[in-house]
């Protein structure tokens, strides 16, 4: 007999990840491989751009983990979209990536009426295509080779 809940706790999350990460590993040859490496670890990289004032104009926040970078934030104010910004700070993440931590491919998520037709011309493919994530909305996934 088992109860479930529903509950949110930080202590069994941090568990359960623990868990998770040593059934991971002792399943799969790479996994393993990877544990006690300087890959093993997600690495945070941000660029960031700052206008004349030093306000924010854009900005991107991802990590790197094994051979890929994860882009999980891009973002350029309006009043200076259309110059290029967003462009340069993917390919300043994209540089830092592969000739800093030696990635090979990225990644990242957009939806519908967010940028993929962007990352299209950055050379990133739709590998996966999920519809009504919102209702409504259809969320991409994207990757790019990097070398």
């Amino acid at each position: 007999m088992f109860r479930i809940e529903t509950e949110v706790d930080k202590e069994r999350r941090d568990l359960l990840h623990t868990r998770l990460r040593e059934t991971n590993t002792a399943a799969s040859p790479v996994l393993r491989a990877l544990r006690g490496t300087p890959n093993e670890r997600e690495v945070p990289l941000h660029v960031w751009a700052l206008d004349a004032a030093g306000e924010l104009a854009g900005g991107l926040v991802g990590h790197t983990w094994t051979a890929w970078l994860h882009v999980a934030y891009l973002w350029v104010d309006d009043r200076h979209r259309g110059a290029g910004l967003g462009t340069r700070l993917l390919a300043r993440a994209e540089h830092v990536a592969r000739t800093e931590r030696g990635c090979a491919a990225a990644r990242l998520e957009t939806w519908d009426f967010q940028a993929p037709e962007f990352y299209r011309k950055q050379g990133y493919e739709v590998v996966c295509t999920i519809p009504d994530y919102p209702p409504g909305v259809t969320e991409y996934t994207l990757t790019k080779h990097l070398r």
